[in-house]
């Protein structure tokens, strides 16, 4: 599976894909930008606030940060540990590694769970971040309990890629290599915004993508080899979708390979709708954490 929806038509098949501590005084939560765990010896940037038996912990998507998750850790954090972190190269993470698949960004997931000592872990990735939660069932399978993917899985067939298909895919990368800038902001205008997308989230996250290192974020995209259909059946576990209905959600793959799932949609946002919409946005993942 690809990790964002499709490019645009020109490359029709390639899918791009702190610390709130509660102030003894006033409560408020105050945000801090020094705590890190290592994976062999890259630093990966976290926050963790509020308590409870159950963590939730948000993986954010490609090119952004985890900083499209303070609406969640504000909400979320009365009632559980809300923990969000930067994968590997990305936010305020190291980019001290020459790897970037999506192994890597399990591996950086289950070192913030391993050195936190997080238990009752219900993963919450946003886009790219469908596959890394999954490989992190797979890698700290006592330790996670449940996942939750925020617009992603949408085009599931349970297929192999055909040859055309990554024929396009290796198309789309050299685009990417020789025009970063400009195929992104052409991307993102024309597929993952919706047309209610407010202005200001369109700035920023047009910006937090001009601002990515192209080298790694393109290297994110080169790992193709992730084999959805047999990772999601050997999870066993179920798959909480919250997505977005700007386009299509294909279930029909998920009911021919025999893998359960639960889709949730939000009507009338882009890409990020736990931005766009987070009211609703959390209310939905209060569902599936209910059936979690």
């Amino acid at each position: 599976m690809k990790k964002l929806p499709a490019l645009f038509s020109l490359l029709a098949s390639i899918g791009l894909w702190y610390a709130c501590v509660q102030h003894p005084q006033n409560k408020k939560m105050t945000l801090r930008s020094d705590l890190k765990v290592s994976n062999h010896g890259v630093n990966i940037a976290y926050t963790d606030t509020g308590k409870g038996d159950t963590t939730l912990l948000f993986v954010h998507g490609w090119c952004i940060n985890k900083s499209y998750f303070n609406n969640q850790v504000k909400h979320f954090s009365k009632k559980y540990r809300v923990v969000t972190m930067d994968l590997g190269g990305y936010g305020q993470s190291g980019k001290n590694r020459n790897s970037w698949t999506t192994n890597d960004f399990a591996g950086d997931v289950t070192a913030v769970i391993n050195t936190l000592k997080l238990k009752n872990v219900i993963l919450v990735g946003h886009s790219m971040a469908g596959e890394i939660i999954v490989q992190t069932k797979l890698d700290a399978p006592h330790q996670v309990i449940g996942l939750v993917g925020i617009d992603n899985f949408k085009g599931f067939d349970g297929k192999p890629e055909s040859a055309k298909a990554k024929a396009d895919y290796a198309k789309a990368i050299a685009e990417l290599k020789m025009h970063f800038k400009a195929v992104t902001t052409a991307y993102f205008n024309q597929d993952l915004f919706y047309k209610t997308t407010d202005t200001a989230i369109r700035k920023r996250v047009l910006k937090d993508v001009a601002n990515a290192d192209s080298a790694i974020a393109i290297a994110s995209m080169e790992d193709n080899g992730f084999n959805t259909v047999a990772k999601l059946k050997a999870i066993k576990t179920k798959l909480h979708l919250i997505n977005s209905d700007y386009t299509p959600n294909d279930t029909i793959g998920f009911i021919k390979a025999g893998i359960p799932y639960q889709l949730l949609q939000i009507h009338a946002t882009g890409h990020f709708p736990m931005v766009e919409k987070p009211t609703e946005f959390n209310r939905l993942l209060q569902q599936a954490i209910n059936q979690i």
